[in-house]
Parts: structure tokens; sequence; C-alpha cells
């Protein structure tokens, strides 16, 4: 078992910066390709980003790609999105995953075992 804590979510002004973080607890997630969905109001939850357990690939959506930045600390058990330059869009509930040993299909939210409770992001306009 693999449990998921958030943090970091906040208010922030559009062109701002933002990090969240993610904190497991349980087994390791060395072996966990990790993830980072979002889910805005009145919206399906959407893949954001994911670093993978074997070579720390990093894949971003497009949406995302060129403004935000993954990356994790497996000493900490903890993995990082850094978000920069900020847009109303990007205001949603960040949403932390983990799937073992997952090495394809690392958009597909049903691939991932675990979930964290989410941590609010808003950006103003």
């Amino acid at each position: 078992q693999v449990q998921l804590v958030e943090s970091g979510g906040g208010l922030v002004e559009a062109g701002g910066s933002l990090r969240v973080s993610c904190a497991a607890s349980g087994r390791t997630t060395r072996s966990c390709t990790m993830g980072w969905f979002r889910q805005a109001p009145g919206k399906d939850r959407e893949f954001v980003s994911a670093i993978t357990w074997n070579d720390s690939t990093k894949v971003y959506a497009d949406s995302v790609k060129g403004r935000f930045t993954i990356s994790r600390d497996d000493a900490k058990n903890t993995i990082y999105l850094q978000m920069n330059n900020l847009t109303p869009e990007d205001t949603a509930v960040y949403y932390c995953a983990a799937a073992f040993l997952l090495s394809s299909r690392y958009t597909s939210e049903q691939k991932y075992n675990y979930w964290g409770q989410g941590t609010q992001v808003t950006v103003s306009s």
C-alpha cells in the first residue's frame, strides 16, 4: 500500500509560480511511476505530467509543456510539480498518483493504483 498526500496548493496571480508536492508513505515509490492529474470544476480529470520509475523519463501534457516541471526525490519519497507562468486555465484540484512498474500509457488514469486527496490550485486573472 502507498499513501499519498499532496501539499503546496493555493491562490496565485496569473503569470505566477507555485510548487506542489506529493509525499508518499507505506511502500517505497522507487518502483512507481508517479503522475500528476488535475480536475477543473465541471470537467473530467486530465493528465498533467508523469515521471517514470526506471529511468525518470518525464512526460507532459501539451497544455503544460514548457511551463511545468516534474521531479522526484526518492530518498524523501516525494515528487514535485513546479508550475510557472500559470494561467486561470490551470485552476483545478491537482492529484498525485502512483503506479508500480508502469512503463507505458502514463497518461491513462486507469493505470494508477494509488491516489492522493488532491490540493487546490487557483489562478486569478
